[in-house]
C-alpha cells in the first residue's frame, strides 16, 4: 500500500471535569491525530502524547515535529507500507513510540478498512462487549470523592481506580471501602510518585483488600517493584515501566509485577501491544487496557485490544461522557455495565466531521514532495 499524503492535525478537547492526578491537573484534552491517504482510502490514528511531558518525555509538540521532520518523509518515500513495516521502517528513530504508534494506528486502519475487517477480528478478539472501570482523579475533599464514586457506580461502572499521591491515600482508600464495602473491585493508581522509604507506608493500603497498586515507583525501578512486591500483599501492577514484549518478560521475570497495564501508544502501537499480551498470557498474567484521555478514535482501537483474551480486568476506558460532552466521533455509551466493541471495518466508527474542524487548531498535510 502506497501512502499518497499524511495528514497531521491538532485538536482541543474540553474536559467534561477537570482530571487530577499526581502529575498534575488537566482541564483539556490537547490530541495529535493523523490521517493516512492510500490508493484505497484513508486511515486515522492518534497520538496519545500529552500536552506536556508529564507521565513520560513524548508531548504533543515535539510528537508533531518528529511526525513531520523524519517518520512521516520516511514513510512517504517508501513503494510499499503495511501496518506490520512500520516498526521495522522507522527503527532507525530512537524512542518516540507514540508517534510511531500513531502512524501504525492510521495505516492500519486504512489497510482494514479497505479489506473489510475490523480491528477486533485482526487483533484476535473474542469478546463483543468489554467491562471497562473508571478512574477517578485526586480531589478536593473525601466527600466529594465519594459523591463522585456514588454517580460512577449509579451510571454503572462495576469497578474502580482512585488516583493515590503521598498525603491523598490511605484516608480516601479508607473511606471508599467503609461507604461502598469489599464487594466493589476498587484498585489504587500512584503514577510513580512514592520511592522505596514509602514500602512499610504503601503496606498499609493491604488491609483494604485491593485489586492492585499501579505503578508505585519510578518506572525505570523494576528492583524496587521487586522488592515492593515482596514486601506487601497488594498485587504491584505496572504501566509506565512496559514499553515492549521483551521489557514485560524482564520485569515478570524479575518479580516486579504480577499485572500489566497496555497502553497501545505507550509501547510503540497495537501490534506491540498484542505482542505484550501474548506474553503476559504465556506467563499467567493478567492485562487489562490503560486509557489515556483520547478521543472516539482511540477509545476505539481500545475497546478492540480489550476484546482479546488476556484482558481479564477491567480497563480504563469508559463511556465517551466520562471525559467529554463532545468527541470527534459518535458516543460510546455504557450499557449494563459493558461497552460495544466496533465491528466495523478498520477502527469501526465514523468522524463527526463539523466537530473534528471546530475543534481542530492546527493541521498539515504532507506528501512525497515534502521528503
Amino acid at each position: 500500500m502506497n501512502l499518497d499524503a499524511i495528514e497531521l492535525r491538532r485538536v482541543r478537547l474540553p474536559l467534561s471535569s477537570p482530571f487530577r492526578t499526581a502529575l498534575g491537573t488537566e482541564t483539556v484534552r490537547e490530541a495529535l491525530l493523523v490521517r493516512v491517504e492510500t490508493g484505497t482510502g484513508e486511515g486515522w490514528g492518534e497520538c496519545v502524547a500529552g500536552a506536556d511531558p508529564f507521565y513520560s518525555s513524548e508531548y504533543v509538540d515535539a510528537a508533531w515535529l518528529t511526525l513531520k521532520r523524519y517518520l512521516a518523509p520516511r514513510l512517504l518515500g517508501e513503494p510499499d507500507v503495511s501496518a506490520a513495516a512500520i516498526a521495522p521502517l522507522l527503527h532507525d528513530f530512537k524512542g518516540h513510540r507514540m508517534a510511531k504508534a500513531a502512524l501504525e494506528m492510521a495505516v492500519l486502519d486504512a489497510e482494514l478498512r479497505a479489506a473489510g475487517q475490523s480491528f477486533s477480528a485482526f487483533l484476535g478478539g473474542v469478546v463483543d462487549v468489554v467491562t471497562p472501570g473508571v478512574a477517578v482523579g485526586i480531589m478536593s475533599t473525601i466527600e466529594t470523592l465519594l459523591d463522585s464514586i456514588t454517580a460512577y457506580l449509579d451510571a454503572g461502572y462495576r469497578r474502580v481506580k482512585l488516583k493515590i499521591r503521598p498525603g491523598w491515600d490511605l484516608a480516601p482508600v479508607e473511606a471508599v471501602r467503609e461507604r461502598f464495602g469489599t464487594d466493589l473491585m476498587l484498585q489504587v493508581d500512584a503514577n510513580a510518585a512514592y520511592g522505596r522509604l514509602d514500602i512499610d507506608h504503601l503496606a498499609r493500603l493491604d488491609q483494604y483488600a485491593l485489586l492492585l497498586i499501579e505503578q508505585p515507583f519510578d518506572e525505570e525501578d523494576l528492583l524496587g517493584h521487586a522488592q515492593l512486591a515482596r514486601h506487601i500483599g497488594t498485587p504491584v501492577c505496572l504501566d509506565e515501566s512496559i514499553l515492549s514484549a521483551r521489557g514485560a518478560l524482564a520485569a515478570i521475570s524479575l518479580g516486579a509485577c504480577s499485572i500489566v497495564n497496555i497502553k497501545a501508544g505507550r509501547v510503540g502501537g497495537y501490534l506491540e501491544a498484542r505482542a505484550i499480551h501474548d506474553v503476559c498470557r504465556a506467563q499467567g498474567i493478567p492485562v487489562w487496557c490503560g486509557g489515556m484521555l483520547e478521543t472516539g478514535l482511540g477509545r476505539a482501537a481500545n475497546l478492540a485490544l480489550a476484546s482479546l483474551p488476556g484482558f481479564t480486568l477491567p480497563g480504563d476506558i469508559s463511556a465517551t461522557d466520562r471525559y467529554f460532552h463532545d468527541d470527534i466521533t459518535p458516543p460510546f455509551h455504557l450499557d449494563n455495565g459493558t461497552i460495544a466493541v466496533p465491528t466495523g471495518p478498520g477502527l469501526g466508527v465514523e468522524l463527526l466531521r463539523p466537530a473534528l474542524d471546530a475543534f481542530t487548531t492546527q493541521s498539515e498535510t504532507l506528501t512525497s514532495a515534502d521528503r
